[in-house]
């Protein structure tokens, strides 16, 4: 899988709560507008919900692979779509997005939402 990364120097605990935070989701995903869990439950293997994009259209994902505080993946509208890791490093952690191959051109959007996490996470710390 395809990925794009970042080098945090923060505590993987703020990156993983700023990632599974879905009402954030909208801060930080360029191509996210809105989002929400059903059964308003934490973020976990089996969850669905709903997400709306920039050109307003409501999709729905779920969660397909998840590890607390390290990993999670999701189909959106019945698509594999992105896996999103938090690696534990010395001093702070790093930030890996994976695209299917097929979606090997979101990449570059995937990389604008890391420092937008970067920012958001330097806050929780």
């Amino acid at each position: 899988m395809p990925t794009t990364e970042l080098r945090m120097n923060l505590p993987p605990e703020a990156v993983w709560a700023t990632i599974t935070d879905v009402s954030a989701w909208p801060k930080w995903g360029p191509t996210v507008t809105g989002a929400r869990v059903d059964g308003d439950v934490d973020l976990k293997s089996g969850v669905h919900g709903t997400i709306t994009t920039i050109a307003g259209v409501p999709l729905p994902f779920d969660i397909t692979e998840f590890v607390d505080r390290r990993l999670w993946a999701w189909k959106v509208a019945g698509v594999n779509a992105t896996r999103h890791e938090v690696i534990p490093v010395a001093g702070g952690c790093v930030l890996s997005f994976g695209a299917p191959v097929w979606a090997v051109a979101y990449l570059p959007v995937l990389a604008i939402a890391l420092p937008r996490i970067e920012r958001i996470a330097s806050r929780r710390d």
